[in-house]
């Protein structure tokens, strides 16, 4: 019978080699009559699976965000976002669900103790994991196990480095529903307005803050908020991500207050602490001499060591948002945080579009010298003989090392880590003569060192 099937198969062969031989249909026909042969057996194969009649229509996947005054869908919309958030919180592990992770950690600890650190190996952390419950369960996966596998020799993760990473999950999706909930548009972005509410709601949760009068409040809350969109919003788009929040550190800074004992020097260094904001204030307040609640050029000029020139604080008035030639506190708040933060890309951003005079996307010679004259008159101002601009260019231009020779972009400024020093050179006195006398002063900083370490070697 085998035989029989086999020679018959082989007959097919032949004569099927023998008609393609004697076929005199042209390539185009043959390939023709192929597709048609293709699309006939498929079109019968895929309507042989195609059962379910939701396959033949495309799901809606855009629903359009409900208008304005559309009042019962807007209604609609919040409650469901409402609701979402709550089920997503309770999905979260709570303090007591914490507190039986870590002692089941502890108790399924395998010896030998590494340091001061307990260890765990693959196998008893799948067994705690099987123990925590459903909501610990993504907890305990390969992936996480191998991220925190580091150089132990019997292949285990610290207990203490895993449970703090469970807390720190767990920390960033409750912050993150926290700042859902402010978000009135359910887009993924807290405006402007959406940061101030969740600021002002949060003034109360952080002890170091109680001191401050609830008059200063609202000038808190913007001083707060501007960090935010300054560094967070370079486009200017009115708008932050809830992600962009979350991965940068000013939110573990403004909730680093919540600690009752925070050092002086801590506060002294945190934007968000009462010292901090009073500072700002109390500048801004200084500098107003007429007391309108605005700053003129005039009062600008004296902010720091009043040795920022001419030249540039008209470009700040020419190209920041002005009331009638005169700076507000929220205007003044990006001045002062591109000025302090001069290693920083997004001030080096606002700095650069000042000297950029004619928006061409770079410095070149002649924006440079524009800048540093203003430099040489308030040399000759103060009675000291001007440096010569060729040999600040030709320094400038060996710092910065830009791809053009001749023109310096804000990205070669970024990418140089020098963009502050060449900022300092071009706008403030001061910046300049702290560059030029640099070898001086860290002479000077040598002795001072040495003499105190003398001095310590003869008590």
């Amino acid at each position: 019978m085998a035989k029989e099937q086999h020679s018959q198969w082989a007959d097919i062969l032949k004569r099927r080699i023998a008609n393609s031989k004697n076929d005199e249909r042209s390539e185009e026909e043959k390939k023709s009559e192929e597709t048609d042969l293709f699309t006939k057996y498929y079109t019968e194969w895929k309507g042989g699976l195609e059962t379910d009649e939701s396959y033949k229509t495309i799901p809606r996947f855009y629903y359009k965000l409900p208008a304005e005054d559309e009042v019962l869908l807007q209604k609609l919309r919040e409650e469901s976002r409402a609701v979402f958030l709550q089920r997503k919180s309770r999905e979260l592990l709570d303090n007591e669900e914490l507190q039986n992770l870590w002692f089941l950690l502890d108790k399924h600890q395998v010896p030998p103790v590494c340091g001061d650190e307990a260890m765990i190996n693959y196998e008893a952390y799948l067994m705690v994991g099987g123990k925590a419950g459903p909501k610990c369960r993504k907890f305990f996966t390969a992936r996480v196990y191998s991220k925190l596998l580091h150089n132990d020799p019997y292949g285990r993760i610290s207990i203490m480095q895993f449970f703090n990473y469970v807390m720190r999950k767990v920390w960033l999706h409750q912050t993150r529903i926290g700042l859902s909930l402010y978000d009135v548009a359910g887009q993924g972005y807290l405006r402007e307005s959406d940061l101030e509410n969740y600021i002002l709601e949060l003034i109360p949760t952080l002890p170091q803050l109680d001191g401050l009068e609830k008059s200063f409040y609202s000038f808190y809350v913007c001083t707060a908020v501007r960090k935010f969109f300054f560094f967070l919003d370079p486009l200017r788009t009115g708008k932050i991500k809830i992600q962009d929040i979350l991965a940068c550190s000013f939110l573990d800074d403004l909730l680093e207050l919540r600690d009752e004992e925070l050092s002086k020097e801590s506060q002294e260094s945190n934007w968000f602490s009462a010292p901090s904001s009073l500072r700002v204030y109390g500048q801004y307040l200084n500098l107003d001499k007429d007391h309108n609640g605005m700053l003129s050029k005039e009062e600008l000029s004296r902010y720091g060591t009043a040795t920022l020139t001419s030249v540039f604080l008209d470009r700040v008035f020419q190209e920041c948002l002005t009331y009638d030639g005169e700076m507000d506190y929220k205007t003044y708040l990006d001045f002062v945080l591109a000025l302090e933060n001069r290693k920083e890309p997004a001030a080096l951003q606002y700095i650069f579009k000042l000297l950029d005079m004619e928006n061409q996307g770079y410095l070149n010679v002649f924006s440079l010298n524009f800048f540093f004259r203003a430099i040489q008159e308030q040399m000759k101002l103060h009675g000291q003989e001007p440096v010569s601009f060729q040999d600040v260019k030709d320094e400038i231009f060996d710092m910065v090392k830009p791809k053009d020779p001749f023109k310096i972009t804000l990205q070669d400024l970024v990418n140089s880590c020098q963009g502050d020093t060449v900022i300092s050179i071009l706008i403030d006195l001061n910046g300049f003569w702290t560059y030029e006398n640099r070898e001086v002063l860290v002479a000077n900083d040598t002795d001072n060192s040495c003499g105190s370490t003398a001095e310590l070697d003869d008590t």
